[in-house]
């Protein structure tokens, strides 16, 4: 899937210059101000955003600090494009949680490693969490508010895991949220929808269970809201790459 990124500059030639950069590689939403971008990133999936500092109305910091303090939003890692050249623009862009820093004028071979290594190191994040047993969802967490978010998210699904049909939209209305807004929040973060999240939780309860060696296979596939143990099995497998039983006899014995 095609990463997509915000870009925020009042300045339509830096737009059309980093759409000329940027477009071949990734979908790119384009916004001219701050009231702009935030309509931008109620409707769509963002997985990066690039702003200039220097904007009439909302200037890039005071964007980066609503953004970085809004839950919805906060996981979003941001790229700062300035032409101040001093320690303080520069220590104030980090204070207000950029990603990074870069100053004008730019090299577009910068750029692109920062956009690149910022996307990369969030995919090997996700990935990691997704595929390993494990991995706790704090691991996906990049502030203290994705972690809050992350862990009251984990907390009601592990309340109700029993319970094979576990309803998105109790979800979302569990953390204050809109369907649509939790689904972007959840996708953008974990790169998984709801119904994924909380099938990688079941299992990764169940890994723990498996590890405790006190239950058989078709009590912890109950345990963990699964109607049957093949369907469990087979999920098992699809995530950890080992069926439940290669996993139990891959762990060390006292």
């Amino acid at each position: 899937m095609t990463d997509s990124i915000l870009i925020i500059d009042d300045n339509e030639d830096i737009l059309d210059f980093l759409s000329v950069v940027l477009g071949s590689t990734y979908k790119l939403h384009l916004a001219a101000n701050g009231e702009i971008a935030q309509t931008i990133l109620d409707n769509e999936v963002i997985n990066l955003i690039i702003s200039d500092i220097m904007m009439p109305g909302i200037d890039g910091f005071e964007l980066c600090r609503r953004i970085k303090s809004n839950v919805e939003y906060c996981h979003i890692p941001i790229i700062l494009l300035t032409s101040k050249n001093t320690n303080k623009a520069h220590i104030e862009g980090l204070e207000v949680g950029a990603d990074a820093y870069i100053q004008k004028p730019f090299s577009t071979e910068l750029l692109q490693v920062q956009i690149t290594n910022l996307l990369k190191n969030r995919r090997k994040i996700k990935e990691h969490f997704a595929s390993s047993p494990f991995d706790d969802v704090g691991v996906m967490a990049h502030s203290k508010t994705d972690e809050a978010f992350l862990r009251k998210l984990d907390e009601y699904i592990k309340a109700n895991i029993k319970e094979p049909n576990i309803e998105v939209d109790m979800l979302a209305e569990h953390m204050y949220m809109s369907r649509t807004t939790f689904y972007r929040k959840i996708k953008s973060l974990s790169s998984l929808s709801p119904k994924e999240l909380i099938d990688i939780t079941r299992l990764k309860t169940a890994a723990g269970l498996i590890a405790e060696n006190e239950y058989s296979l078709f009590e912890i596939s109950k345990m963990v809201g699964y109607s049957s143990q093949s369907l469990f099995s087979r999920n098992f497998q699809k995530y950890f790459n080992v069926s439940p039983m290669e996993y139990f006899n891959s762990l060390p014995r006292k």
